[in-house]
């Protein structure tokens, strides 16, 4: 995994993936106490920006190994990033998702063409699942984020950060980031690192299943003590990445975890003062910017806003008490 890897992807997603701009809000910069500027990629393809990993893992396998399908596990953001990407090269997909995903992203994924296969998080394993349907159908598996060509992907909104933040004259700030299992996280630090250099990512978690934050400490992979409990399915993983933790390692400041509550207010704020919608898992990043400053050096924090796939009625809750 290397800045080759994510520039030949950003190539592979000319006039595919969206450029998704830098938002900025005065109201937002109050709360914070410094300037904040925010990168939704919930108006991304499918309302994540899992659609560039997607895309460019699909465009990056030979045409015969497309051709018989790929397989996919995901709470929703994945599973759509994968479905319509499927859906673009004329291929087969099918999308193992938790039973317990919001509504809307299971279906999401099947109106994009995916065969959605549901399973309990709590008690059966996606991985095992995934592997067995995957040799019985002879599928290729797209990893959600432990993925060379899916890091690379993810990686491009790095490389568009870097060329924003230079062209608004911001050489030094940290870049937070919504993380799972780091494949965003880490692709948009190895970006960094070859383009701006003085852009210090760091990722951010919910409280409970900060295994990021804690691996960091570390020094070396810790897994979460549990996968269910928090509003922030996107962002639920069993713990970092094999590929993506070095990454993380060698280039990430210390995690960031916020509580659920802090999600619900930052969805809220977004929409009050960028008319953005995001999801509680795309919205902790913005929360550890505006409530979570103690943790917090930099005057300037670029925020990834990484989904808006939230259900109906838990965005109207977040607007009841927090808008």
């Amino acid at each position: 995994m290397n800045i080759d890897m994510i520039r030949a992807a950003a190539a592979r997603l000319e006039g595919r993936a969206r450029r998704t701009p830098l938002l900025a809000s005065p109201f937002l910069d109050e709360i914070a106490g410094r300037r904040v500027l925010v990168k939704p990629e919930c108006l991304q393809h499918t309302g994540s920006f899992k659609y560039r990993g997607a895309r460019n893992a699909l465009a990056a396998m030979d045409t015969a190994t497309r051709a018989r399908g790929v397989i996919a596990f995901s709470s929703g953001n994945h599973a759509q990033g994968v479905a319509l990407a499927a859906r673009e090269f004329a291929v087969p997909a099918v999308i193992i998702m938790p039973a317990d995903a919001p509504a809307l992203k299971i279906a999401n994924t099947s109106a994009l063409g995916a065969e959605v296969v549901l399973y309990d998080r709590g008690s059966e394993d996606r991985d095992e699942i995934g592997a067995r349907l995957a040799a019985e159908r002879r599928l290729t598996l797209v990893k959600p984020f432990d993925e060379p060509e899916v890091i690379a992907g993810q990686g491009t909104t790095g490389l568009e950060i870097a060329a924003q933040a230079a062209g608004l004259g911001i050489a030094q700030a940290e870049v937070l980031v919504p993380c799972g299992g780091g494949g965003l996280t880490s692709g948009i630090a190895l970006a960094c690192e070859a383009e701006a250099p003085g852009l210090t990512v760091r990722p951010v978690e919910p409280e409970g299943f900060d295994d990021t934050a804690r691996s960091l400490a570390a020094g070396d992979i810790v897994a979460n003590a549990r996968l269910t409990g928090s509003l922030c399915d996107a962002i639920v993983t069993p713990s970092p990445g094999q590929l993506t933790f070095p990454h993380m390692a060698r280039l990430c400041g210390p995690g960031l975890a916020v509580p659920d509550d802090d999600a619900l207010r930052a969805m809220a704020a977004a929409f009050t003062r960028l008319k953005i919608v995001i999801e509680p898992g795309g919205a902790v990043a913005l929360a550890a910017a505006l409530y979570h400053g103690t943790a917090i050096e930099a005057d300037t924090l670029i925020v990834v806003a990484s989904g808006g796939n939230v259900d109906a009625p838990l965005f109207a809750e977040a607007l009841r008490r927090f808008g």
